[in-house]
């Protein structure tokens, strides 16, 4: 044949190869797309509206909203199916990145928001409810936890791509001196549907400072992640989780409502417990960090396959700290 095919054989090498695809399984395809889905609903709405959508993607609420009254998308059945759709597609996303069992679904979150008060044994000098409340735990009866990022050094491409397509909800607390050299990466996980708040320009030890220092290192961290990222916070989180009533009062000044700390820490391999007892409890604030391999023996994905093998062998969902706060 001289080196070339006859017209038959490469036909039919050709129809071999659409087989083969024609055979591969298709619910994967099925997956991504639900979670894509999920992931563009939940940036689409803005910070509030965004993460109710996010929950009720969840467990397969928000077409029931949307449908009109008397169509078929707005019936019961209809409602179960989109949740076992979800469910699937939570699954086949753990199987990809690692995880023995799916992350469960937080519920929807509730119509109005707890009231925050300051912890007892974490009071400053004068502290009053006109002072943004400093908390270590959310009061919720829901079983869901809070996973919080602080500082923004490591910035790996796979951590946003995993806690989209697991649908896992996060806040990041930002300090711009490690920010300031990828705006882009952030503003992609906003888009994510992640909510960007302020953990000082320069992270500094704040009861160390004057009034006037504090307020320019938190301030100046609200104007930084108003102009690059539009939208201005309303919560703060105190580097090392030290702060004082000057810490408090500079908060409030520029328009900080609430001052989260955390209950447990994550590392790649370990968790660390304010109480010391390894056991997480409704409305639980998890602390960890952006920072990977350049500074732990694992990667942003490790540490996420670590600290939700802890949350979901507890019996508990990750919900967004911002539908709660």
């Amino acid at each position: 044949m001289n080196g070339r095919e006859t017209g038959t054989a490469a036909d039919g090498r050709q129809r071999r190869r659409r087989g083969l695809l024609r055979r591969r399984p298709g619910y994967a395809v099925l997956a991504g797309l639900l979670v894509a889905a999920a992931a563009s609903g939940c940036a689409a709405g803005g910070e509030d509206a965004g993460g109710a959508q996010e929950a009720k993607l969840r467990t397969g609420q928000a077409g029931a909203e949307a449908a009109p009254a008397a169509g078929a998308l707005g019936t019961r059945a209809e409602r179960a199916h989109r949740a076992e759709l979800a469910r699937a597609a939570r699954a086949v996303a753990a199987k990809k990145w690692g995880l023995a069992v799916a992350p469960l679904a937080a519920p929807v979150p509730p119509a109005a928001k707890p009231r925050l008060t300051t912890r007892e044994g974490f009071e400053v000098e004068g502290q009053d409810e006109s002072l943004p409340p400093v908390f270590t735990r959310v009061p919720t009866e829901d079983k869901v936890v809070f996973l919080t990022m602080d500082d923004g050094d490591d910035k790996d491409p796979e951590l946003l791509k995993m806690m989209s397509e697991l649908n896992i909800p996060y806040s990041a607390f930002l300090s711009d001196y490690v920010v300031r050299d990828d705006y882009a990466y952030f503003a992609d996980a906003q888009a994510r549907g992640v909510v960007l708040n302020n953990h000082t320009l320069n992270h500094r030890y704040l009861p160390g400072l004057s009034y006037e220092e504090q307020k320019h290192e938190i301030c100046g961290q609200q104007d930084v992640i108003e102009k690059r990222f539009g939208k201005r916070p309303r919560i703060f989180r105190p580097p090392y989780g030290n702060y004082n009533t000057d810490t408090l009062k500079a908060a409030k000044s520029c328009g900080i409502t609430a001052v989260p700390l955390w209950e447990a820490e994550a590392f790649p391999d370990r968790m660390e417990w304010r109480e010391g007892e390894a056991k997480l409890h409704p409305g639980d604030i998890i602390l960890t960090h952006f920072r990977g391999t350049k500074e732990w023996q694992g990667s942003m994905p490790d540490l996420i396959r670590s600290v939700m093998k802890v949350v979901t062998d507890q019996g508990y969902a990750v919900a967004r700290l911002e539908d709660y706060v």
